[in-house]
Protein backbone atom coordinates (compact mmCIF):
# COMPACT_ATOMS: atom_id res chain seq x y z
CA UNK A 1 0.00 0.00 0.00
CA UNK A 2 1.34 3.42 -0.93
CA UNK A 3 2.08 5.77 1.93
CA UNK A 4 -0.08 8.85 2.37
CA UNK A 5 1.25 12.13 1.00
CA UNK A 6 2.48 14.28 3.89
CA UNK A 7 1.51 17.95 4.00
CA UNK A 8 2.87 20.47 6.48
CA UNK A 9 0.54 23.32 7.34
CA UNK A 10 2.08 26.41 8.94
CA UNK A 11 -0.39 28.71 10.69
CA UNK A 12 -1.65 29.62 14.13
CA UNK A 13 -3.56 27.44 16.55
CA UNK A 14 -6.59 29.26 17.92
CA UNK A 15 -7.70 26.88 20.64
CA UNK A 16 -11.35 27.92 20.29
CA UNK A 17 -12.95 29.34 17.18
CA UNK A 18 -12.89 26.87 14.26
CA UNK A 19 -10.19 28.54 12.20
CA UNK A 20 -6.58 28.14 11.11
CA UNK A 21 -4.91 24.88 12.16
CA UNK A 22 -7.96 23.50 14.00
CA UNK A 23 -9.75 23.57 10.64
CA UNK A 24 -6.79 22.49 8.49
CA UNK A 25 -5.88 19.36 10.45
CA UNK A 26 -9.25 17.57 10.34
CA UNK A 27 -10.19 18.62 6.81
CA UNK A 28 -6.86 17.73 5.23
CA UNK A 29 -6.88 14.44 7.13
CA UNK A 30 -10.40 13.77 5.81
CA UNK A 31 -8.99 14.17 2.31
CA UNK A 32 -6.76 11.15 2.94
CA UNK A 33 -3.62 13.26 3.35
CA UNK A 34 -1.28 13.11 6.35
CA UNK A 35 -1.34 16.57 7.93
CA UNK A 36 1.60 17.74 10.01
CA UNK A 37 1.24 21.03 11.86
CA UNK A 38 3.79 23.76 12.61
CA UNK A 39 2.02 26.32 14.84
CA UNK A 40 3.09 29.91 14.17
CA UNK A 41 1.40 31.01 17.41
CA UNK A 42 -1.06 29.74 20.01
CA UNK A 43 -4.11 31.82 20.92
CA UNK A 44 -6.79 31.07 23.48
CA UNK A 45 -9.37 31.91 20.79
CA UNK A 46 -9.38 33.77 17.51
CA UNK A 47 -9.59 37.56 17.39
CA UNK A 48 -12.78 38.08 15.38
CA UNK A 49 -15.75 38.80 17.58
CA UNK A 50 -14.21 37.78 20.89
CA UNK A 51 -13.48 40.63 23.30
CA UNK A 52 -10.08 39.34 24.49
CA UNK A 53 -7.55 36.59 23.87
CA UNK A 54 -4.14 35.31 24.86
CA UNK A 55 -1.31 35.11 22.32
CA UNK A 56 1.98 33.21 22.42
CA UNK A 57 4.37 33.74 19.49
CA UNK A 58 6.24 30.62 18.34
CA UNK A 59 8.49 32.22 15.72
CA UNK A 60 11.57 31.48 17.82
CA UNK A 61 10.82 27.74 17.75
CA UNK A 62 10.85 27.44 13.97
CA UNK A 63 14.64 27.21 13.37
CA UNK A 64 15.04 24.57 16.08
CA UNK A 65 12.15 22.54 14.68
CA UNK A 66 13.66 22.72 11.21
CA UNK A 67 17.02 21.58 12.57
CA UNK A 68 15.42 18.59 14.25
CA UNK A 69 13.53 17.63 11.10
CA UNK A 70 16.76 17.84 9.11
CA UNK A 71 18.53 15.67 11.70
CA UNK A 72 15.79 13.06 11.37
CA UNK A 73 15.66 13.46 7.56
CA UNK A 74 11.94 14.25 7.66
CA UNK A 75 10.48 15.69 4.47
CA UNK A 76 7.09 16.90 3.25
CA UNK A 77 5.28 16.41 -0.05
CA UNK A 78 3.48 19.72 0.30
CA UNK A 79 3.40 22.92 2.33
CA UNK A 80 0.32 25.02 3.03
CA UNK A 81 0.65 28.34 4.83
CA UNK A 82 -2.14 30.37 6.39
CA UNK A 83 -2.05 33.25 8.87
CA UNK A 84 1.60 34.12 9.55
CA UNK A 85 3.45 37.32 10.44
CA UNK A 86 6.46 39.04 8.86
CA UNK A 87 9.26 37.58 11.07
CA UNK A 88 8.04 34.08 10.19
CA UNK A 89 8.38 34.40 6.42
CA UNK A 90 12.15 33.81 6.30
CA UNK A 91 12.10 30.67 8.51
CA UNK A 92 9.11 29.34 6.55
CA UNK A 93 10.97 29.77 3.28
CA UNK A 94 13.94 27.95 4.80
CA UNK A 95 11.75 25.02 5.86
CA UNK A 96 10.15 24.88 2.42
CA UNK A 97 13.60 24.74 0.83
CA UNK A 98 15.34 22.29 3.14
CA UNK A 99 12.52 19.95 4.20
CA UNK A 100 10.89 19.41 0.82
CA UNK A 101 10.51 16.00 -0.76
CA UNK A 102 11.22 15.92 -4.51
CA UNK A 103 8.47 17.81 -6.34
CA UNK A 104 6.95 19.20 -3.15
CA UNK A 105 3.97 21.52 -3.71
CA UNK A 106 3.80 24.98 -2.11
CA UNK A 107 0.32 26.36 -1.41
CA UNK A 108 0.13 29.86 0.06
CA UNK A 109 -3.05 31.39 1.41
CA UNK A 110 -1.89 35.00 1.95
CA UNK A 111 -4.17 35.62 4.92
CA UNK A 112 -3.92 39.31 5.75
CA UNK A 113 -6.99 41.24 4.58
CA UNK A 114 -10.64 41.22 3.56
CA UNK A 115 -13.39 43.70 2.81
CA UNK A 116 -10.93 46.28 1.49
CA UNK A 117 -8.81 46.43 4.67
CA UNK A 118 -5.76 44.80 6.18
CA UNK A 119 -6.38 42.81 9.32
CA UNK A 120 -5.42 44.53 12.59
CA UNK A 121 -1.76 44.11 13.41
CA UNK A 122 -0.50 44.21 9.83
CA UNK A 123 1.29 47.37 8.68
CA UNK A 124 1.09 48.85 5.20
CA UNK A 125 4.44 47.25 4.36
CA UNK A 126 3.31 43.71 5.16
CA UNK A 127 1.84 42.82 1.73
CA UNK A 128 5.28 43.29 0.15
CA UNK A 129 6.67 40.83 2.70
CA UNK A 130 3.88 38.35 1.99
CA UNK A 131 4.68 38.64 -1.72
CA UNK A 132 8.02 36.98 -0.98
CA UNK A 133 6.16 33.91 0.22
CA UNK A 134 4.04 33.93 -2.94
CA UNK A 135 7.10 34.06 -5.21
CA UNK A 136 7.65 30.52 -6.48
CA UNK A 137 4.47 29.12 -4.90
CA UNK A 138 2.70 26.44 -6.91
CA UNK A 139 -0.65 27.87 -5.79
CA UNK A 140 -1.71 31.10 -4.12
CA UNK A 141 -5.25 31.62 -2.85
CA UNK A 142 -5.85 35.35 -2.29
CA UNK A 143 -9.21 37.02 -2.02
CA UNK A 144 -9.78 40.22 -4.00
CA UNK A 145 -8.56 42.46 -1.17
CA UNK A 146 -5.40 40.44 -0.60
CA UNK A 147 -4.68 40.35 -4.33
CA UNK A 148 -4.94 44.14 -4.53
CA UNK A 149 -2.58 44.67 -1.60
CA UNK A 150 -0.08 42.15 -2.98
CA UNK A 151 -0.02 44.22 -6.17
CA UNK A 152 0.18 47.57 -4.38
CA UNK A 153 -3.27 48.61 -5.62
CA UNK A 154 -6.44 49.92 -4.05
CA UNK A 155 -8.99 47.12 -3.58
CA UNK A 156 -11.90 46.96 -6.02
CA UNK A 157 -14.67 44.75 -4.70
CA UNK A 158 -17.56 45.42 -7.07
CA UNK A 159 -18.39 46.82 -10.49
CA UNK A 160 -15.56 45.01 -12.28
CA UNK A 161 -15.58 42.60 -15.21
CA UNK A 162 -13.52 39.77 -16.61
CA UNK A 163 -10.85 42.16 -17.93
CA UNK A 164 -10.19 43.32 -14.35
CA UNK A 165 -9.88 39.76 -13.11
CA UNK A 166 -7.54 38.88 -15.97
CA UNK A 167 -5.33 41.88 -15.21
CA UNK A 168 -5.27 41.08 -11.48
CA UNK A 169 -4.32 37.47 -12.08
CA UNK A 170 -1.62 38.47 -14.56
CA UNK A 171 -0.12 40.68 -11.84
CA UNK A 172 -0.17 37.79 -9.36
CA UNK A 173 1.63 35.54 -11.82
CA UNK A 174 4.19 38.31 -12.30
CA UNK A 175 4.93 38.07 -8.57
CA UNK A 176 6.12 34.52 -9.21
CA UNK A 177 3.00 32.47 -8.46
CA UNK A 178 2.73 29.49 -10.81
CA UNK A 179 -1.02 29.02 -10.37
CA UNK A 180 -3.67 31.32 -8.88
CA UNK A 181 -7.07 30.68 -7.32
CA UNK A 182 -8.59 34.15 -6.82
CA UNK A 183 -11.53 33.91 -4.43
CA UNK A 184 -14.54 36.15 -3.88
CA UNK A 185 -15.03 36.81 -7.60
CA UNK A 186 -18.51 37.87 -8.69
CA UNK A 187 -19.98 39.17 -11.94
CA UNK A 188 -23.56 38.60 -10.76
CA UNK A 189 -24.88 39.63 -7.31
CA UNK A 190 -26.49 36.21 -6.95
CA UNK A 191 -23.25 34.29 -7.52
CA UNK A 192 -19.86 34.12 -5.81
CA UNK A 193 -16.88 32.12 -6.93
CA UNK A 194 -13.25 31.54 -7.79
CA UNK A 195 -11.14 32.36 -10.82
CA UNK A 196 -8.53 29.63 -11.38
CA UNK A 197 -5.50 30.32 -13.56
CA UNK A 198 -2.51 28.28 -14.68
CA UNK A 199 -0.97 31.28 -16.45
CA UNK A 200 -2.36 30.27 -19.83
CA UNK A 201 -6.11 30.33 -19.22
CA UNK A 202 -8.64 31.35 -16.58
CA UNK A 203 -11.56 29.15 -15.59
CA UNK A 204 -14.36 29.98 -13.18
CA UNK A 205 -16.42 28.16 -10.58
CA UNK A 206 -19.50 29.81 -9.05
CA UNK A 207 -21.97 28.96 -6.29
CA UNK A 208 -25.15 30.77 -5.23
CA UNK A 209 -24.23 33.61 -2.88
CA UNK A 210 -25.38 32.83 0.65
CA UNK A 211 -26.82 35.57 2.83
CA UNK A 212 -24.75 34.58 5.84
CA UNK A 213 -21.08 35.48 6.26
CA UNK A 214 -19.12 33.42 8.78
CA UNK A 215 -15.65 33.38 10.33
CA UNK A 216 -13.29 30.63 9.20
CA UNK A 217 -14.75 29.98 5.76
CA UNK A 218 -11.51 31.03 4.07
CA UNK A 219 -9.64 28.44 6.15
CA UNK A 220 -12.18 25.77 5.20
CA UNK A 221 -11.77 26.64 1.52
CA UNK A 222 -7.97 26.66 1.60
CA UNK A 223 -7.73 23.45 3.62
CA UNK A 224 -10.04 21.47 1.36
CA UNK A 225 -8.33 22.94 -1.69
CA UNK A 226 -4.91 21.86 -0.42
CA UNK A 227 -6.11 18.36 0.43
CA UNK A 228 -7.82 17.98 -2.94
CA UNK A 229 -4.70 19.07 -4.83
CA UNK A 230 -2.69 16.44 -2.95
CA UNK A 231 -5.33 13.88 -3.93
CA UNK A 232 -4.72 14.67 -7.59
CA UNK A 233 -7.60 17.00 -8.45
CA UNK A 234 -6.84 19.82 -10.82
CA UNK A 235 -7.17 23.42 -9.69
CA UNK A 236 -10.72 24.01 -10.88
CA UNK A 237 -12.02 20.74 -9.44
CA UNK A 238 -10.26 21.45 -6.13
CA UNK A 239 -11.73 24.97 -5.99
CA UNK A 240 -15.22 23.67 -6.82
CA UNK A 241 -15.04 21.01 -4.10
CA UNK A 242 -13.70 23.51 -1.56
CA UNK A 243 -16.48 25.99 -2.35
CA UNK A 244 -19.14 23.29 -2.05
CA UNK A 245 -17.82 22.29 1.38
CA UNK A 246 -17.79 25.95 2.48
CA UNK A 247 -21.42 26.40 1.40
CA UNK A 248 -22.49 23.14 3.04
CA UNK A 249 -20.68 24.13 6.25
CA UNK A 250 -22.44 27.49 6.38
CA UNK A 251 -25.82 25.86 5.79
CA UNK A 252 -25.09 23.30 8.54
CA UNK A 253 -24.30 26.00 11.12
CA UNK A 254 -26.88 27.08 13.67
CA UNK A 255 -27.87 30.76 13.68
CA UNK A 256 -26.46 31.32 17.17
CA UNK A 257 -23.10 29.73 16.33
CA UNK A 258 -21.37 33.03 15.55
CA UNK A 259 -17.65 32.30 15.87
CA UNK A 260 -17.18 29.79 13.03
CA UNK A 261 -18.87 27.25 10.81
CA UNK A 262 -19.85 23.67 11.60
CA UNK A 263 -17.47 22.16 9.04
CA UNK A 264 -17.37 18.97 11.12
CA UNK A 265 -20.84 18.10 9.81
CA UNK A 266 -19.57 18.19 6.22
CA UNK A 267 -16.63 15.80 6.66
CA UNK A 268 -18.68 12.78 5.46
CA UNK A 269 -19.66 14.78 2.35
CA UNK A 270 -16.03 15.68 1.70
CA UNK A 271 -14.87 12.09 2.06
CA UNK A 272 -17.64 10.79 -0.20
CA UNK A 273 -16.92 13.37 -2.91
CA UNK A 274 -13.24 12.41 -2.95
CA UNK A 275 -14.15 8.71 -3.08
CA UNK A 276 -16.15 9.16 -6.29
Amino acid sequence: MNSLPRLLTIQDVSCVGQCSATVALPLISACGVECAVLPSAVLSNHTAGFTAWTFHDLTGEMPAIEAEWLRQKLTFDAFYTGYVCEPQIAPILSIMEHCAAPGAVRIVDPVMADGGRLYPGFGDDFPAKMAKLCDGADWILPNLTEAAFLLGREPVLEGYGEAFVKDTIAGLHALGAKNVALTGVSFDPALLGTAVSDGASIRYDFNPRLARSSHGTGDVFASVFAGAILRGLDGLAAAALAADIVCASIEATADDHWYGVAFERTIPLLASRLAQ
